[in-house]
């Protein structure tokens, strides 16, 4: 997934059904953050492991589970 804000900045997702994550899994967003160079604000795979992992600038692994805690910006709910 892309997704573009009204500035132009682009975050992409991938989602992995996977319980590890490998460098491999980050090809499409490394070509991604190429082709935009700053444009390009955050790539992220999503993946069904237990662990947030940075793979590289910009570039991280996070499980499915983050998408249901809360962070500081509050719950889904607000």
């Amino acid at each position: 997934m892309v997704l573009e804000h009204a500035s132009g900045q682009v975050v992409g997702i991938e989602v992995k059904a996977a319980e590890t994550v490998r460098t491999d899994d980050f090809r499409g967003l490394r070509h991604l953050a190429d082709r935009l160079g700053d444009q390009f604000r955050a790539g992220f795979v999503l993946y069904a492991g237990e662990q947030s992992l940075p793979f590289g600038d910009k570039l991280r692994a996070l499980p499915l589970a983050a998408l249901w805690t809360l962070s500081r910006h509050g719950s889904l709910d607000e």
